[in-house]
């Protein structure tokens, strides 16, 4: 054969190919991905852009949901279909300005503001308990009527006052050494909050005052308090809460419809409950399709309100509301982790505060909607349709994008950034001295007509 002086066929050699080296113990991709997300998870800026982003998601969402899920009600009430969205929308916008407001004050200034909120929301709720100011709505007499269709609920900016009070007043005692002692941990604090509580119940609105008692706990757990004070006042909010609840065939009859999967005859009919668990389970994993719930066609109370998040479910499916558990998680942990690095006192108790009561709330009202807690008529924060609960709570978010912003790496990180778009000019350039010369294109083509090319 050609090519082969012994007529053999030339033997065919394989091609040897580079030895591939082991792999190294720490070249697993998953523990490599576990590194990445954990060195993402302690950059300094990661609290301030979960606050920032979870919180505008929240809110943007809860628009779409509140125009969702209240066109039937607007409806039924001879109102135009976009007549509660256009109020939450004008909430959400008066919402932001506050939010800004507050991210970008100083902190000595939200110290300051602690005592005059705290007199003003206590002036608000007492001025409830007036013949002709207040009104009464779903039988609780927890609103103040400020001309045409606007209204104002005291109570939940006794929230935000007893978060911006405490911590100061904790922080100050802390700088005085003064914590050590019990009675220092608890008066005033515990007194003045039962104020406040007191002014809530004389309306009948338990749901707000389990909040305000979960920011009370919050700030003595964050304050380090002893844990046999921590379960007196446990004992003795508890013990009070029973009395309430056994006094009311209301609240029995909501904490008998925990559990229920079918209407019941009688008081307890669990009508809301169990049509909140009807919508949850008939949206699926991805839903029927926004706009195309049925039991906000009248089978669901508060369906734009307290009742938003089954809307949510039925219409986005598991999908959309394990996305709304997700953005609360991250906005809870996102608190947890200001209230951790800071140096400032107030901070830290302000921060634990403001994360106390929004986690605890949407704890509350998806439990209620799950059916595992007693509907307790709060809304779920910067989601549900409310313009008294959307105002304080944006202006709450400000106050942890101001602490988040204030952390020393978060201030150094912030620092180093330039704008990406027109950029600072040189020290040298200035006025009468010459412009900046930009790199364009007949630049380059006259420096090569310069050089000598033609």
């Amino acid at each position: 054969m050609p090519g082969s002086r012994t007529g053999r066929p030339p033997v065919q050699r394989s091609v040897r190919r580079p030895a591939v080296p082991p792999k190294a113990p720490g070249d697993n991709p998953l523990r490599g991905l576990r590194d990445r997300v954990k060195k993402a998870w302690d950059r300094p800026l990661t609290a301030y852009y979960l606050i920032l982003g979870g919180s505008l998601l929240i809110t943007v969402l809860g628009l779409v949901m509140v125009y969702s899920a209240s066109q039937i009600t607007a409806l039924q009430l001879s109102l135009p279909g976009s007549y509660f969205f256009r109020k939450q929308f004008l909430a959400a916008v008066i919402g932001g300005s506050l939010l800004f407001a507050a991210a970008r004050m100083p902190v000595k200034l939200h110290r300051a503001l602690a005592y005059p909120i705290l007199a003003g929301a206590v002036f608000l709720m007492a001025l409830v308990q007036v013949p002709g100011i207040g009104m009464a709505v779903k039988g609780n007499q927890n609103w103040i009527a400020l001309g045409g269709s606007f209204q104002i609920q005291p109570s939940e900016f006794g929230k935000l006052a007893l978060v911006l009070w405490g911590a100061d007043l904790i922080a100050r005692k802390q700088d005085k050494k003064l914590l050590a002692q019990w009675k220092h941990m608890l008066v005033p604090l515990v007194p003045v909050t039962f104020l406040l509580l007191g002014l809530i119940m004389l309306g009948g609105d338990m749901g707000t005052a389990i909040i305000l008692t979960a920011i009370l706990f919050g700030l003595l757990w964050v304050a380090g308090a002893p844990t046999r004070l921590f379960v007196g006042v446990l004992s003795i909010a508890a013990t009070l809460g029973v009395i309430l609840i056994k006094t009311s065939d209301n609240r029995m009859a909501r904490l008998a419809c925990i559990g229920a999967t079918e209407p019941k005859e009688g008081v307890a009919d669990c009508w809301q409950a169990v049509h909140g668990i009807y919508a949850l389970a008939s949206g699926g994993l991805f839903g029927s399709g926004l706009g195309a719930s049925v039991e906000k066609w009248g089978q669901l109370p508060e369906a734009h309100t307290d009742f938003i998040f089954a809307v949510t479910g039925e219409e986005l499916g598991l999908a959309g509301t394990l996305s709304v558990l997700a953005l609360f998680a991250a906005l809870g942990y996102a608190g947890i982790r200001v209230a951790g690095r800071t140096e400032d006192p107030f901070v830290r108790y302000a921060a634990g505060g403001v994360t106390t009561w929004i986690t605890a709330q949407a704890v509350i009202n998806i439990g209620a909607v799950l059916g595992l807690l007693p509907i307790a008529g709060v809304p779920l924060p910067l989601f549900s349709y409310g313009g008294s609960a959307l105002l304080p709570t944006m202006f709450a978010i400000g106050l942890l994008i101001a602490f988040a912003r204030d952390e020393p790496a978060a201030r150094a990180a912030l620092a180093m950034r330039q704008p990406r778009f027109g950029r600072k000019r040189a020290r040298g350039s200035g006025f009468g001295r010459e412009p900046r010369r930009w790199n364009t294109m007949r630049r380059r083509a006259s420096a090569a007509r310069s050089s000598g090319e033609r």
